[in-house]
């Protein structure tokens, strides 16, 4: 646990008798971006950070399994304004030591009120104001707190469970099943066999970072997944550290190298994904060799970028499958057994303990019930503005970042954009804003919010019904461009009748 959580904020919640000009709800790295933005750009707005943790950081809190680390580089996923000097895929208590200083540095403690969980949020039209309930997870009691802006910065997935499907015969089991997001501090693993069933991200992690506490580990897919293969540094940035180059040069060039990096890749993946698909397969060759079924284990049948593609630094998940500690298996789960899991292809895998590594469970607004004048909103009603705000609903701003890129970009694009927007406001007198259509935009095609032609993870396709709907342009859905979005949002008219304020 890190020392903030000692930190009280200046006010106790239940001593916020006056409307906020804007509450924040979440305190990891968007909420956080969110707080800085706000306290830099507009000194003199009140705002206060609600989160039902007990401490900051969101996801590098929730997530404990061994090796829990970064999956994008930590100078993008970082703070455009705080210089990341570490590796660039980072443990999660690097990142951690990082927002500890983030929230030093621009005096944030003061306005964070920790663990408070959200439990409704009311827009009255006569006051302007929304109010939000919150319960305090130690004690039971309620509170309320009003602000003019809500600002929803609380994530995607829901904290408390990830998402772990229901296989026949798990009844039976007698070993122990876990899902990574709740792993046990007390694990045990020694003289254990773990199967991992799963094959992105966590999983990818889990695995290497397990092998030396089990007997052996096994990661159970469906289908394969590709994995980026790279060194764990980032020779410009030693070079210039070499050079004696200040740490905010040093941050910005590195920055943009980066990105640069990124769009390239991205760029190729959908320009030339067949050879993007052969240079990914390759490294997992050289490091598994010949006499490895590379074919079966480790190329998907899609091509690349059409879900995640998760990093492992130095290779470690194929180094760890060279040790024969580790193995890949890909097949079907038949059944559950009281040793182990049957197959479809008729193999069995022996388990003691099982991890199901298999996604998340979306939770859109934090499990808060929404509702406008007394009326429930459901935001699959609604239209997504840029992703971020959404049609009929006033004076509220969410934060959903790129999975293509570093989360973070897209979190800071959102911050900048409301601070403007709370500026244009003030300057023009207006104190609600709500985006619309525009009159051409009328007849224009409405869906829901996932593209499964695009980017389509299982925890995006089963939550589509909480999700708010889509169009077909980029201001009416989540335009995974950092490069094209950095400069929409910079563009954006206040002036444009897509908002109506009053």
């Amino acid at each position: 646990m890190n020392e903030m959580t000692s930190v009280r904020p200046a006010v106790p919640l239940s001593k916020i008798t006056q409307p906020l000009d804007v509450l924040i709800v979440g305190a990891g790295i968007s909420g956080l971006a969110a707080a800085r933005y706000l306290k830099v750009e507009r000194p003199d707005d009140s705002f206060a950070i609600v989160d039902e943790k007990l401490t900051f950081g969101g996801t590098w809190v929730t997530h404990t399994y061994p090796g829990i680390r970064s999956d994008s580089d930590l100078h993008t996923f970082g703070f455009s304004f705080k210089p990341w000097v570490g590796p660039p895929i980072a443990t999660a208590a690097e990142i951690l030591a990082y927002l500890d200083e983030t929230i030093d540095e621009y005096g944030l403690a003061d306005h964070i009120h920790y663990g408070w969980r959200g439990q409704t949020a009311s827009w009255d039209s006569e006051r302007k104001l929304w109010t939000l309930k919150v319960q305090n997870v130690e004690t039971g009691e309620m509170e309320e707190i009003s602000a003019r802006f809500l600002w929803m910065c609380q994530g995607y997935y829901r904290h408390s469970e990830g998402y772990t499907p229901q296989w026949p015969g798990m009844e039976t089991f007698k070993g122990e099943v876990i899902h990574p997001q709740t792993w046990p501090e007390d694990f045990d693993g020694k003289g254990k066999h773990l199967v991992v069933i799963g094959s992105g991200a966590t999983a990818a992690t889990l695995v290497p970072n397990v092998v030396d506490q089990v007997e052996h580990v096994t990661m159970l897919q469906r289908s394969p997944t590709y994995f980026r293969s790279e060194k764990n540094e980032i020779p410009i940035a030693k070079r210039l550290r070499e050079l004696q180059v200040e740490e905010d040069w040093v941050h910005e060039i590195v920055r943009r190298e980066m990105l640069l990096g990124s769009h390239d890749f991205t760029n190729r993946c959908f320009n030339e994904p067949e050879t993007v698909r052969d240079e990914l397969i390759g490294i997992a060759r050289r490091y598994l060799g010949e006499e490895f079924d590379v074919e079966k284990h480790f190329t998907p049948s899609y091509l690349p970028w059409r879900q995640r593609i998760a990093r492992i630094p130095d290779g470690d998940l194929y180094k760890a499958l060279a040790t024969g500690r580790a193995s890949v298996v890909t097949d079907e789960i038949e059944t559950f057994v009281e040793d182990g899991i049957k197959l479809k292809s008729g193999e069995f895998l022996k388990a003691d303990v099982v991890a199901t590594a298999t996604g998340f469970n979306l939770c859109q607004m934090g499990d808060i019930r929404f509702d406008i004048d007394g009326e429930a909103l459901d935001f699959h009603d609604t239209l997504g503005y840029r992703s971020m705000m959404f049609t009929g609903v006033p004076n509220l701003a969410w934060v959903m970042g790129y999975w293509r890129s570093s989360w973070t970009l897209r979190a800071e694009l959102v911050a900048q954009f409301v601070v403007r927007l709370l500026d244009h406001m003030q300057e023009h007198q207006k104190s609600t804003v709500v985006p619309r259509l525009r009159e051409s935009e009328k007849d224009m095609q409405i869906v829901d919010w996932p593209d499964e032609e695009d980017f389509n993870p299982g925890y995006l396709l089963r939550g589509k019904n909480v999700l708010p709907k889509r169009g077909t342009t980029n201001e009416w859905r989540l335009n995974q461009d950092y490069w094209t979005e950095k400069d929409d949002f910079a563009a954006i008219d206040f002036g444009d009748e897509v908002f109506a304020y009053d």
